[in-house]
This record gives C-alpha cells, sequence and structure tokens, in this order.
C-alpha cells in the first residue's frame, strides 16, 4: 500500500493552508490580548536539566558535552512551566509564554510529539481569574476565524457562552454515580479498596493492580470527559490533592487542590493551577511521582533542585498551559493535530 502524500506536497498543503492561516491570526490576536493586559511575553530554554516530574509523562533524553569532552544528561521540557516559575521568583508580575514542548510516547489526533503549549502566570492573582481568561479566550478565537461554534467529531461547543463551573466530585457523582471524596481523607490519602468497590458498582472494570490513580484516571477518561464542553465550556474544578501535584489545597477543603481543566467538545484544552510554593511539599510531592514513574515505566528524572530553591521566593500566583494547537482545531475545524502544525514531526516506523 503506497504512502500517503507528505506535509510538504503542493495539494496537500493546499488543503492544510486555511488551518494554518487561521492558526496565525490566532496566534497574533491572543498576542495582543495578554499585551493589553500588562503581560509581558517570555521565551524559555527548550532543554532542561528535569523535563518534569510527573510520573505519566514521558520526555525525550539527550546529553550536554562540555568543550573538554564532559557529558552531563538533559532533556527537551514537556513544558515550561518551571522556568516561568522562576521568572515569577525574579519578580516578574504578569508572564505569557508560547513554548515548543516535547512528550514522548504520544501521537495522534489529539497529540503530537512536539506542540505547542501556551503558558500564562499572574502573582498575587487567585486561579479564578485565569477561569476569566479563559472564558474570553475562547471567544477570542472564535471572533478572531469568523465562527460562532467550537466543534470536534460531532461535538460542539458555544464560545460566547460563559463556561460552566463543575466540581471534580460532582462530575463523579453526576456521571457515574461514584462518591469520590469518601474514599480520600482530610490529610489527602486515598482509599484503593473503597474506590474500586465503587467502580465495581458503576459497571466498571477493576484490575488487582490498579491503583487509586488508575482507578481515578478510567472513570474521568470513561465517564466524565466525552461528557464535558458540550454545548458550552466546562471548567472541571477542585481535583483531589493526590492529582494535583504542583497545585496548593483549596481553603475550605483539603482533601482537594486548586487545579482545574478547560474542555470544549469534550476536548481537554488547558490545566491550571493555583500554583503550590512549598519547597519541601513539592519535593515530596516529586519523589512519590518519581517512584510511581519507575513503577510503572521503570524510570525516573531527576528533580530541578534550581526549581525547588526558586520556589523560596515565589511570591502566591496562579498559572495554567493550554494547547494552543487544540484551541485552533476546535476553531477552525480541523479534525487532526497536524492539520494545523506548519511543519509536522514525522512518523517513525519499526
Amino acid at each position: 500500500m503506497p504512502s500517503p502524500s507528505p506535509w510538504w506536497t503542493p495539494h496537500v498543503h493546499a488543503d492544510r493552508r486555511p488551518f494554518l492561516m487561521g492558526r496565525n491570526r490566532i496566534q497574533a490576536a491572543l498576542r495582543g490580548f495578554f499585551a493589553d493586559l500588562d503581560f509581558v511575553e517570555v521565551d524559555t530554554a527548550t532543554l532542561q536539566v528535569s523535563p518534569g516530574n510527573e510520573a505519566h509523562l514521558h520526555a525525550f533524553a539527550t546529553e550536554a558535552v562540555g568543550p573538554n569532552g564532559s557529558r552531563a544528561p538533559l532533556y527537551l521540557h514537556t513544558s515550561p512551566e518551571f522556568a516561568c516559575k522562576k521568572l515569577l521568583a525574579a519578580g516578574e508580575p504578569r508572564i505569557s509564554c508560547f513554548a515548543h514542548v516535547y512528550r514522548n510516547r504520544e501521537r495522534g489526533p489529539l497529540h503530537h510529539p512536539e506542540f505547542t503549549m501556551l503558558e500564562w502566570y499572574r502573582a498575587g492573582e487567585s486561579y479564578e481569574a485565569l477561569m476569566q481568561d479563559c472564558g474570553r479566550i475562547l471567544a477570542l478565537a472564535a471572533e478572531t476565524v469568523g465562527t460562532r461554534t467550537l466543534a470536534y467529531r460531532g461535538r460542539e461547543t458555544d464560545p460566547f457562552q460563559e463556561p460552566e463551573r463543575l466540581s471534580v466530585a460532582e462530575a463523579f457523582w453526576r456521571f457515574a454515580g461514584i462518591d469520590l471524596l469518601a474514599s480520600i481523607d482530610r490529610s489527602g490519602a486515598t482509599d484503593r479498596d473503597r474506590l474500586a468497590a465503587d467502580l465495581r458498582a458503576a459497571g466498571l472494570r477493576v484490575a488487582e493492580d490498579d491503583t487509586w490513580s488508575d482507578l481515578f484516571s478510567r472513570v474521568i477518561v470513561e465517564r466524565v470527559e466525552p461528557r464535558l464542553g458540550l454545548g458550552r465550556a466546562t471548567i472541571l474544578d477542585e481535583y483531589p490533592v493526590a492529582e494535583a501535584a504542583l497545585a496548593r489545597p483549596t481553603a475550605q477543603d483539603p482533601r482537594v487542590a486548586e487545579r482545574f481543566e478547560l474542555y470544549a467538545c469534550g476536548v481537554e484544552l488547558a490545566n491550571a493551577f493555583g500554583e503550590l510554593t512549598d519547597a519541601d511539599e513539592q519535593r515530596r510531592r516529586f519523589e512519590a511521582e518519581m517512584r510511581e514513574k519507575m513503577r510503572v515505566y521503570g524510570e525516573s528524572y531527576p528533580v530541578d533542585e534550581d526549581f525547588l530553591a526558586a520556589l523560596g521566593h515565589m511570591p502566591d500566583a496562579s498559572g495554567i498551559a493550554l494547547g494552543f494547537d487544540r484551541l485552533v482545531m476546535l476553531a477552525t475545524g480541523a479534525s487532526r493535530i497536524e492539520q494545523v502544525l506548519w511543519a509536522p514531526v514525522p512518523e517513525t516506523r519499526p
């Protein structure tokens, strides 16, 4: 069977070009949006000592070779987050960043090994301010390309309606009939067996080696995500602290954290935090994540000690990472992420 024509073939490029021009217009509009709010656009290094310390994110590894031949491991970052937070520690009050980021083991209609992350941070402001930003950004993206509707695979979202705000616990109860918080104690510790029993009662699969986190993710993927962002966008808020490695607990309930995700058309677009600034607690969470990564995948990544040192100087802040390419897809009607990337990464085959 012949291979499909490459992306640079003139007729293929002609089909993709309207999506790509839409991408450029949306990016220019968002730059203007942030400039009008006195954000400073920053540019962070791709090469980092640590690519990030989340158990299920996979990085591309390389090494630095010094003039004397010495070698040291480096990674392509999975997010510009660590560098952006160092800039907050340095004294920048509002920053935005369009960053190429890299995630291994990810490829599909909504995933690409290299993609663009839009991140922005507000020092001294609550993460509710980010929720307001999200609503304005969805409307701006649609206005910029002249559409009234965000769409993906037959699902639609009105970007001009105020997003629905729904807690994770409410979503578990509404879509799966599961009392999520009954499996979490006041310290944030989780009860795997309690959650497993609730999944079985809801008709969901449970494997003997599933952790609490595995079970949580299964409910999110199978019962919750497909029902979010239909008709209007959804802000899925207050994740359990066990699922919010970089967020601080909420003031009203230590079992859940100041973390939300933005959904439209059943697609996750953004992940936001009221940022954790306790370096000791952050180290503990990173080490727990890397133990889990070693257990599941047989590998782990180093902790960025410079980042932990910066946390001691970082002000209270809120921050968010938005998948820019996905936003462009939904606004332009593209069906695959490659359609909105100017030069996609070649597919590798064994």
